[in-house]
């Protein structure tokens, strides 16, 4: 028999793991038992009514978070020339073109989002077997294969989150830290669920958001009401 942790034990007292909570009321269970040392992440995990394995079916996108995501991701550029400038004036924390692949395929990633022009991209193309596990491959449909290097930058530093679908059909993405009010973190849990909603492929069939759950890095999870947070997402668009 497991044996449950005293603090892991306190976290689930007085919580129905199957009972549906409307957005801020599950928001403000996973604020109250977040009580590890260290400052939570929380993330929302959503299940979605499609197979990734079609492609007319794959859901994939950026959220920017109303209220950020509490993270300062570091940044990498690939681009030449002026663009490599611009990117440095907005705020880049590394900027390279083929010296920028010498140092990753040496094992030199020290940064946590990576974006690159169009150009360069048969350069960064190298780095597929490096950069695509982590999840860091630049991409267009996410808006980091792009001339407007700036604004990328800006997002990613300024609390975006990328979604994609996994295999199982699931969402996973980080909306904010246990500090955030309840109301910051409520306005990002609806952000997600509206760019989720946008997503929506044609080729899904039937139900599109079927479960929500949301939890702290060290909490239990709380389920959310599809049918309440489909609706304020609906309305929040």
């Amino acid at each position: 028999m497991v044996k449950i942790a005293k603090r892991v034990a306190a976290a689930r007292d007085g919580l129905d793991r199957n009972k549906l909570h409307s957005i801020d009321d599950a928001v403000a269970l996973v604020k109250s038992k977040a009580t590890a040392k260290f400052d939570e992440t929380v993330e929302v995990a959503i299940n979605l009514g499609v197979d990734p394995r079609h492609a007319d079916q794959m859901v994939r996108g950026v959220c920017p978070l109303p209220n950020g995501t509490g993270r300062t991701a570091r940044v990498a550029v690939f681009a030449k020339g002026p663009k490599a400038e611009e990117a440095k004036k907005a705020g880049a924390d590394i900027v390279g073109a083929e010296d920028l692949v010498e140092a990753v395929q040496a094992g030199n990633i020290d940064f946590d989002k990576v974006i690159a022009t169009p150009d360069m991209m048969p350069l960064v193309g190298r780095l597929g077997k490096v950069l695509g596990p982590r999840g860091m491959m630049p991409n267009p449909k996410v808006g980091t294969v792009t001339m407007d290097v700036a604004k990328a930058i800006a997002q990613s530093k300024g609390g975006a989150v990328e979604f994609r679908v996994e295999k199982a059909g699931i969402v996973h993405a980080g909306v904010g830290k246990a500090s955030f009010s309840a109301k910051q973190l409520g306005e990002n849990v609806r952000a997600l669920l509206d760019a989720l909603n946008k997503a929506k492929p044609a080729g899904a069939k039937g139900q599109y958001i079927r479960k929500i759950s949301i939890s702290s890095t060290m909490g239990p999870g709380v389920k959310i009401d599809v049918s309440e947070a489909s609706s304020g997402a609906a309305a929040a668009a």
